[in-house]
C-alpha cells in the first residue's frame, strides 16, 4: 500500500522521492516524460509512472492507490496540471499538499518583469538585439511572432529527440537550437551569451533550485537584459524542507532514519564573508542547501532570503542540529576563511558521519597578502585566536609571519611584546574588516599600534628583514644573557648539551635547575612550536629567568619556581629533559619523567665526580638505552698585555640516554 503519491517533474519532486525511498515510506511518483523517470532514484519503496494523466485519470489513480497523501511538486508554471491535481483530490477526498518553490527577491530595477510570455514577446518586438530563450520548448511557438525570429532567437531546450523535432517544426534549428540538460552554472550561461552575442535573456522565475540566480548573475556579468516571466499566481504551500518534515511527523520517522551518509553535508569555507568573495562551488552549495548552519555572522553573510538556518559553532551542537532536521538532505555548514586554515572543519569531521564534503574558501592570509601585493608562499602562519603559539619566536626567526590575533586588544598586545623583546623595528601590517566596505589596512612600527583597539577578527602580517641573520643553530654568546652571580651553563658546554638533546620543533622540554636560563632560552628558540619549562628553586635565579625570557621574547618558556621532583608533578609529559642541577634528587627526578614519558630523552650535566657516579648508576639502574658519556674541557683566551693566554674551564661531564618505553 502506497502512503504518498508525488506529482514530480522538478528537482524538489525528485528529492522527495529519494527521501521517501531512503526512509522506507512507500511512494508512487508521477512524471510527465520518460526522461523525468530516468532522473528518479531506483528503490524498492518507489513506483514510477511517466504517463501524462488527465484529471479523470488522476482520480482513478488516487482511488486505485487507496487515496494516499498527495504532494504536488510540479513546476510553478504548470498551473493547469496543479489545478487538475487539486480538483482530483477534492473529488476523491484525498489529502493534498502543495510544494511551493521559493521565489527570488529581486527589485524591479534589476530585471524587466512581464506577466506572461506574450507580453515579453510584445516588448522584445520593440527592441533590437538577439535573444536567448530559456523558457522551455512548450512556449517556443510564441516567439515565432517576432520579426526575423529564425535569426534572432536562440532556443535552449531539453536534449530529447521529440523536443528537438518539435522545435525544428517551428523553425528553430541549426545554431539557433541548443539542446542541453541543466543545471547551468553562471559561467556556462555567461559563455553562451557571449558566444551567441545575445542582448536579451528570457527566463521564468524558477527560484533558486531552478537556476534562476545563475541566469540573473550571468546576465548582469555580460550586460544582457534579463526579461523574466512572473509566476502565474501567488501560491500557498510548503517548502521542500517543510514537506519532508510533514512526512517525518506523519509516519513517525525516527531522527536516525534520515541521518545517514546519503545526506549531503558540506563544510563550506566562505572566505572573508562577502558573497562575491566566495568560490562558485561554495555559492552553489549554499544556494542548494535545505539548511545552512554556522556561527551567527557566517550564516547572516551566506544564507539567502527565506532559507532555513540555524546558528551554532561548537561541533557537537552542529551535529545535534543536523539530527534535529532529518528532513533536510542538503546541509551547508559555513565556516570562515578556508576549511583547512585554523578552521572548525577538523573537529567537525570527528563528529559528523562519513562522506562529508569539504569546499575550500579564500583564507585570510591569501586575501590579505593580495591586498598588500605581497607573495605569500614564504609566509609563516600563526594564530593566537583561542590557542597558545610562540608568535614572537616565529617573528624573530622568519622574514614574514601572518597571525590571527583573536580579540580587540590582540594587535596592541602583540606589538607591545615586540617592542619589549628587541623587535621594535619590524614592519607591522594590520587588516580589519577584510573584504567588507569598511575594510581598513594600516602599516607601521609596533609602537604605532600599542594601545590601539582593533576589530576582534583583525589580522597581522609582520615583516622582519633581520630574521635572515638569525642563527639556525644554538650558540648565543654568554655575555648576551643577564647573569649577576647565578651559575650558568657556558656556551661550549651548552652547545654540546643541546646537540645531545636532539630537540624537535614541537618538543616539550624540562630544564631542571635552570639557573639564569641559558639552556632554557636556547631550547625555546629552537623548539619554537613547543614548550620549555624552566624549573628553578632560587628566587634570585627565578628573577633572572624572567628578565632573560623578556629580553629574548621566548613566549613558549614557562618558569616554574620550586624544587624538583615535586615541581614537575603537575607539568605535562616531557619529550626532552635537561638536568643542570638536581639538588641530590637525580634518581627521583628521573623516575618522575620516566613515569610521564617512558621514551623521554635525557641529558645530564655533572662537574663533581660523585655526581657523575650517581648519574651513571641511575641511567644503568633505570635501564636507559643508547647512553653516551662525554667530558668537555674548554679553554678560552685571556689577553695579558700583548699576549693571549689560554685559561682552562672546569671539565664538565655530559651524559645522555633515552627511556626504553613500556
Amino acid at each position: 500500500m502506497y502512503k504518498i503519491l508525488i506529482f514530480a517533474g522538478t528537482r524538489e519532486g525528485r528529492e522527495l522521492a529519494e527521501y521517501c525511498n531512503r526512509n522506507a515510506v512507500p511512494a508512487f511518483v508521477c512524471v510527465a516524460t520518460e526522461y523525468g523517470e530516468q532522473l528518479l532514484p531506483e528503490g524498492e519503496n518507489l513506483s514510477v509512472s511517466h504517463e501524462r494523466l488527465t484529471g479523470s485519470e488522476m482520480e482513478e489513480l488516487m482511488i486505485r492507490l487507496g487515496r494516499p497523501s498527495v504532494i504536488d511538486a510540479t513546476h510553478p508554471y504548470a498551473a493547469v496540471v496543479t489545478e487538475n491535481i487539486q480538483t482530483a483530490c477534492r473529488h476523491t477526498d484525498t489529502p493534498y499538499l502543495r510544494l511551493v518553490r521559493r521565489e527570488t527577491d529581486l527589485s524591479d530595477r534589476d530585471v524587466i518583469w512581464k506577466d506572461s510570455l506574450k507580453e515579453a514577446v510584445d516588448y522584445l518586438e520593440t527592441q533590437e538585439g538577439k535573444i536567448l530563450a530559456v523558457t522551455g520548448s512548450k512556449e517556443l511557438a510564441e516567439y515565432t511572432r517576432l520579426t526575423d525570429y529564425r535569426e534572432r532567437v536562440f532556443a535552449r531546450v531539453l536534449s530529447l529527440a521529440s523536443v528537438a523535432s518539435s522545435c525544428r517544426e517551428l523553425g528553430f534549428e541549426g545554431k539557433n537550437l541548443i539542446c542541453m540538460q541543466g543545471p547551468f552554472s553562471r559561467e556556462l550561461n555567461a559563455a553562451m551569451i557571449r558566444q551567441l552575442g545575445t542582448r536579451f535573456l528570457v527566463t521564468k522565475e524558477s527560484g533558486t533550485t531552478g537556476g534562476f540566480l545563475e541566469k540573473y548573475e550571468a546576465a548582469k556579468e555580460t550586460g544582457s537584459v534579463l526579461v523574466v516571466i512572473g509566476r502565474p499566481k501567488k501560491e500557498k504551500g510548503l517548502t521542500l524542507e517543510e514537506c519532508k518534515k510533514r512526512i517525518a511527523e506523519t509516519f513517525g520517522l525516527p531522527e536516525e532514519a534520515a541521518y545517514s551518509c546519503s545526506r549531503q553535508i558540506s563544510l563550506v569555507g566562505i572566505g572573508m564573508g562577502e558573497w562575491n568573495g566566495m568560490t562558485l562551488e561554495a555559492q552553489q552549495a549554499i544556494r542548494e542547501a535545505d539548511l545552512v548552519i554556522g556561527a551567527g555572522r557566517m550564516v547572516e553573510a551566506a544564507a539567502g532570503e527565506g532559507q532555513l538556518t540555524a546558528c551554532a559553532y561548537e561541533p557537537e551542537k552542529i551535529r545535534d542540529l543536523i539530527r534535529k532536521y532529518p528532513w533536510c538532505s542538503r546541509i551547508a555548514v559555513v565556516l570562515s576563511g578556508d576549511v583547512g586554515f585554523y578552521s572548525g572543519a577538523r573537529k567537525l569531521l570527528d563528529v559528523l558521519p562519513a562522506g562529508v564534503r569539504l569546499i575550500c574558501g579564500i583564507s585570510s592570509p591569501v586575501y590579505f597578502c593580495s591586498r598588500l601585493q605581497i607573495a605569500w608562499e614564504d609566509v609563516v602562519m600563526a594564530s593566537v585566536h583561542g590557542r597558545e603559539q610562540n608568535v614572537l619566536g616565529k617573528i624573530r626567526s622568519n622574514r614574514k609571519v601572518f597571525a590571527l590575533v583573536g580579540n580587540e586588544d590582540g594587535v596592541s598586545s602583540l606589538c607591545k611584546k615586540l617592542t619589549e623583546c628587541g623587535l621594535s623595528e619590524v614592519t607591522v601590517f594590520v587588516g580589519e574588516s577584510l573584504s567588507y566596505p569598511e575594510e581598513e589596512i594600516l602599516s607601521g612600527k609596533p609602537a604605532d599600534f600599542v594601545g590601539r583597539k582593533t576589530d576582534k577578527l583583525a589580522v597581522v602580517l609582520v615583516e622582519n628583514p633581520e630574521a635572515e641573520r638569525c642563527p639556525v643553530t644554538h650558540g648565543i654568546p654568554d655575555e648576551s644573557f643577564l647573569r649577576d652571580k647565578v651559575p650558568m651553563t657556558k656556551e661550549e658546554v651548552r652547545s654540546v648539551s643541546l646537540s645531545r638533546l636532539r630537540l624537535t620543533k614541537a618538543a616539550v622540554v624540562y630544564d631542571v635547575g635552570a639557573g639564569t636560563g641559558s639552556v632554557s632560552i636556547e631550547a625555546a628558540l629552537q623548539a619554537e612550536d613547543g614548550l620549555v619549562y624552566a624549573i628553578e628553586k632560587k628566587p634570585e635565579a627565578v628573577e633572572l629567568l624572567r628578565r632573560n625570557k623578556e629580553k629574548f621574547g621566548t613566549e613558549n618558556l614557562r618558569i616554574v619556581e620550586g624544587l624538583a621532583p615535586e615541581a614537575l608533578r603537575e607539568l605535562p609529559p616531557p619529550t626532552h629533559v635537561f638536568v643542570g642541577g638536581s639538588s641530590g634528587n637525580l634518581r627521583e627526578i628521573l623516575l618522575v619523567v620516566l613515569d610521564k614519558n617512558p621514551n623521554v630523552r635525557v641529558v645530564i650535566n655533572a662537574i663533581a665526580l660523585e655526581t657523575v657516579a650517581e648519574a651513571v648508576s641511575c641511567l644503568r639502574e633505570l635501564d636507559f638505552r643508547d647512553v653516551e658519556i662525554s667530558q668537555i674541557c674548554a679553554s678560552r683566551a685571556k689577553k695579558l698585555g700583548s699576549y693571549q693566554m689560554m685559561m682552562g674551564q672546569n671539565p664538565v661531564y655530559i651524559l645522555s640516554g633515552e627511556g626504553r618505553g613500556v
